[in-house]
């Protein structure tokens, strides 16, 4: 039997994780790990909460998604992400229904994860990423 589709992260849009980690730090939450991906010009901080992160998204360079979001939208809610525990039978579920996705192959996200996002048209207005553990990803 596999993993069932569970609720990974949060992610949030913000400026600067150094100006914004002080808010999260003063709730009791502390962070777990610091990671950056180059490809998608994104540093990024995570703080479990439960069995969930908060994943804060900082722009590495101008031109890259989570800076073209600050920019239309300012800070804040950026994506929410599950996990799957097949990141292309989810993705071909989804395509043979009809739904948009971003890509047509998993990229590789943070902690080597295979990661696809769902536009919002499909999803009634909300970025929705998939991801599927490091372990279990096979490019």
């Amino acid at each position: 039997m596999t993993d069932p589709t569970v609720l990974d992260h949060i992610g949030i849009a913000v400026e600067s994780i150094d100006e914004r980690i002080g808010f999260y730090k003063a709730l009791g939450l502390e962070v777990e790990g610091y990671d950056e991906v180059p490809e998608q010009g994104v540093r990024i901080a995570f703080l479990p909460v439960g069995d969930c992160r908060l994943e804060l998204l900082e722009p590495t360079d101008p031109n890259t998604p989570i800076a073209r979001h600050l920019e239309r939208r300012g800070p804040g809610l950026h994506h929410v992400c599950l996990r799957v525990p097949d990141i292309r039978a989810a993705m071909a579920r989804l395509a043979d229904q009809g739904h948009t996705l971003l890509s047509e192959e998993p990229q590789i996200g943070a902690h080597g994860c295979l990661v696809c996002f769902v536009h919002p048209k499909s999803t009634g207005g909300v970025l929705l990423e998939l991801s599927q553990a490091a372990g279990e990803a096979e490019l």
